[in-house]
């Protein structure tokens, strides 16, 4: 059994997870936001980051909820931004080049939250889009894995979020977040791709002379049914035992496009939240064995681990129906 029991949200069918998950992210967003919008800014720019109340994420199911005490939500509050947060102490007529340099720090704060693909990018986009409290031009977004191919193929994250989440903004005339790729000219070079990849990581975080991993605010992740997350597969050692790079190749993947990049398991473990979200009775032998047997050392179960105390779990009652938990 895991040593630390995550959070666990399930629902009787997977259509409620996208509402949840939208919630869950929203949270994250205005944790990192607190207090980094301007007094003078526009009354639905300041609303934006004041929705945790009115947006909680919905309990479990009722049904699993008397069996799963560790389901329950943890509904901490958010400091949200007010005159006295905004307004920075000045002195005489003018702000001290301290509360200038504070002020100038809250205004820049970025929520910076890494996707992997597949149904996750479905998820959010049926849960995001529809919202108004989603502050996106505060947004910088990273990708966990990419499969080196062309944007256009179907095989394709950053393709696939892009007509599906991105694209949809502008149509929508919302703005628009910060979005990081790989670089899609390196194609032909998995390493190439993964070193270009970790010095966006390194701009985007800080000199990495300084910043020993990327610490980013939201980690969303989906699990398959071998147990792999992003590109990390069970049996690929070189990857599950790296602990310096950021982001690395993968040259023989075992199903999908064999040529990817993925962020390493260190960098997923020292994200503020990381989160699965997983679906379908098809994943429900590889979460028993996540859960109840960690031991077997699947990336999804050394995450969990890794992560202990700051991951959640998303998911619908079929793919519970073989732990403990079900």
């Amino acid at each position: 059994m895991t040593t630390t029991v995550p959070k666990i949200y399930s629902f009787s069918e997977f259509a409620g997870v996208a509402d949840a998950v939208a919630n869950h992210v929203i949270n994250a967003q205005n944790q990192a936001l607190a207090n980094s919008l301007p007094s003078n800014n526009s009354t639905t720019s300041v609303q934006n980051l004041q929705t945790l109340t009115s947006h909680s994420i919905p309990r479990q199911d009722p049904s699993t909820e008397s069996s799963n005490s560790n389901s329950n939500l943890n509904t901490t509050a958010t400091t949200t931004p007010s005159a006295s947060s905004t307004n920075l102490a000045s002195s005489g007529s003018g702000v001290t080049k301290t509360s200038k340099k504070a002020k100038e720090k809250a205004i820049n704060k970025r929520f910076k939250i890494a996707i992997s693909g597949g149904s996750l990018i479905s998820v959010l986009a049926q849960g995001l889009l529809k919202r108004d409290d989603v502050v996106w031009d505060k947004w910088d977004i990273y990708f966990a894995d990419e499969r080196l191919v062309p944007f256009n193929d179907s095989n394709s994250n950053y393709g696939l979020a892009k007509m599906e989440i991105f694209d949809k903004l502008k149509e929508l005339g919302k703005p628009q977040p910060k979005v990081y790729h790989i670089d899609e000219s390196l194609l032909d070079d998995a390493q190439a791709v993964a070193d270009a990849y970790e010095k966006v990581l390194i701009k985007g975080f800080a000199n990495k002379d300084s910043v020993r991993l990327p610490l980013f605010d939201l980690f969303l992740l989906g699990c398959a049914p071998d147990g792999h997350i992003a590109s990390i597969f069970p049996n690929d050692h070189e990857v599950l035992r790296e602990k310096f790079a950021w982001v690395v190749p993968v040259e023989n993947a075992p199903s999908g496009p064999s040529r990817r990049i993925t962020l390493t398991i260190p960098v997923i473990c020292h994200s503020h939240r990381v989160s699965f979200v997983v679906e379908g009775a098809v994943k429900a032998s590889i979460v028993k064995v996540i859960m109840e047997r960690p031991e077997k050392g699947l990336p999804a179960s050394i995450v969990n681990e890794g992560s202990a105390g700051r991951i959640a779990w998303f998911v619908d009652k079929d793919a519970l129906a073989e732990t403990y938990f079900g």
